[in-house]
C-alpha cells in the first residue's frame, strides 16, 4: 500500500512526522493533494491535550491542493484542479445542515450534538497536515481556486478567514458601525477585516503584541489600543466619547477579554464570541446590567462548505482584501516539528505559517 508522510498526534505534547497509508477514495470523496496548509490555534489546543483527539489521528483542518482521484459519484470536478475544502465539511443533509446552521452538522441532541459537529477533518477523520487528505463529501466542500490566485492568498479561507468574517456577520455589523476587536491574531485580524468589509467606519483593534498592532494597521484597520500600556476598555470609551461600540468581537478565549467586550458595549450592543474557551465563563453582574441592558450574546463556528468558500475567494480576486501579510514564516512538511514549536510558543513574531509538502 503506498505512504505518505503526515502530522500525526501522539499523545499530549507530541505531535511527530510518521508515514500512514495513502486514503482510499469512497464514492462521494475526492483525494487531494495537498500543495500548501497551515497550522491553527485549535491544533496547538489538540498538541497540549487540551482538546481530545484520538492517538494516531492526522491534524490539521485547512487544505489548499490538487485534486488527485475522485470518488466514482463526484460530478462537477476534475482531477488536476486547484480546490479548497473548509475546515468545517459539512454533508448537507444533517438536521442541522437543513436548519441552515452547517458548521453544526452532525448527530442531534438525542445522539450526542456538540458544537463541533461539522469539524471533521484533524478532529474526527484525519486531516491536511500530510501529502494528501481525503475530503468527505467533496460536491459540498471542494471549491476551485482561479489561476489567478496563489495558494498563499487563499490559504486563510478554509478557517481563519471564515471565522474572523463569521464573528463580524453574527455580530450584525452594518453600515456605520463601531466595532471593538480583541486580540489581533489571525483569527482577530480576519474579524477585523471583515467588520471594515461589512460596513462599520471605526473598527478598533486590541492587542498587547506591537507587531500585531503594526500589522492590523497594516490590514486598514481604523484604530489600535495597545491594552500592555493603556486599560483598553477606558481607552476605547474615550474614542467612542463614552457611547461604546455597536459590536465587540472577542477573539482569544480569556475571562478577561470576554468581560471587556461587554463592558465596551453601548446599550443594546453585541458581543460576538469568537474565543475557544477551555474554563467557564463568568458573566459579570454590573457589565451584563443585571441582564436587562438589550445586550446580545452570539457565538460563531468557522462556515464551511463550497459555497461559503466560493464567496470568500470572491473576496480576494476583487482585491477587497489581502491576507498575504499573515503569513510571517514558512516550513517544509518535513520541518512540522519545528514549525509547532515556533507556533506554539508564539517566537519571532509568527502570526501564520505555511507548510508546503
Amino acid at each position: 500500500m503506498a505512504k505518505m508522510k503526515a502530522a500525526v498526534f501522539v499523545e499530549p505534547g507530541r505531535i511527530v512526522l510518521d508515514e500512514k497509508p495513502i486514503p482510499e477514495v469512497g464514492a462521494l470523496d475526492a483525494l487531494v493533494r495537498i500543495t500548501t496548509t497551515t497550522i491553527c490555534g485549535t491544533d496547538v489546543h489538540i498538541l497540549k491535550g487540551e482538546y481530545p483527539v484520538a492517538p494516531g489521528l492526522t491534524v490539521g483542518h485547512e487544505p489548499v491542493g490538487i485534486i488527485e482521484k475522485l470518488g466514482s459519484a463526484v460530478t462537477g470536478y476534475h482531477e488536476g484542479q486547484r480546490v479548497i475544502a473548509g475546515a468545517i465539511s459539512p454533508s448537507g443533509h444533517s438536521n442541522a445542515c437543513l436548519a441552515g446552521f452547517h458548521s453544526q452538522d452532525g448527530p442531534d441532541a438525542r445522539h450526542g450534538w456538540k458544537s463541533i459537529g461539522g469539524w471533521k477533518l484533524g478532529n474526527t477523520i484525519d486531516g491536511c497536515q500530510a501529502e494528501y487528505v481525503l475530503v468527505p463529501d467533496a460536491m459540498a466542500n471542494l471549491a476551485p481556486v482561479p489561476d489567478g490566485l496563489t495558494d498563499e492568498q487563499v490559504l486563510m479561507c478554509p478557517d481563519i478567514m471564515s471565522t474572523g468574517f463569521g464573528g463580524a456577520e453574527r455580530g450584525g455589523v452594518r453600515i456605520g458601525d463601531t466595532v471593538a476587536v480583541f486580540a489581533q491574531g489571525p483569527i482577530g485580524l480576519c474579524a477585523a477585516a471583515g467588520a471594515k468589509l461589512a460596513g462599520a467606519t471605526l473598527v478598533i483593534g486590541v492587542d498587547r503584541l506591537p507587531a500585531r498592532l503594526q500589522t492590523a494597521k497594516a490590514l486598514g484597520i481604523d484604530a489600535v489600543v495597545d491594552a500592555g500600556t493603556v486599560d483598553p476598555v477606558d481607552e476605547i470609551l474615550r474614542l467612542t466619547d463614552g457611547r461604546g461600540v455597536d459590536v465587540a468581537i472577542e477573539a482569544l478565549g480569556s475571562q478577561a477579554t470576554f468581560e471587556a467586550c461587554l463592558r465596551v458595549l453601548r446599550p443594546g450592543g453585541t458581543l460576538s464570541s469568537l474565543g475557544v474557551y477551555s474554563a467557564d465563563i463568568n458573566v459579570p453582574l454590573d457589565a451584563f446590567a443585571a441582564g436587562l441592558g438589550d445586550l446580545s450574546i452570539v457565538t460563531t463556528l468557522c462556515p464551511g462548505g463550497k459555497e461559503r468558500m466560493r464567496r470568500l475567494i470572491n473576496v480576494l480576486a476583487a482585491g477587497r482584501v489581502d491576507l498575504r501579510p499573515m503569513v510571517t514564516h514558512r516550513y517544509k512538511l518535513d520541518d512540522i516539528e519545528a514549525a509547532y514549536e515556533l507556533f506554539a510558543h508564539q517566537r519571532d513574531g509568527v502570526l501564520k505559517v505555511a507548510i508546503t509538502p
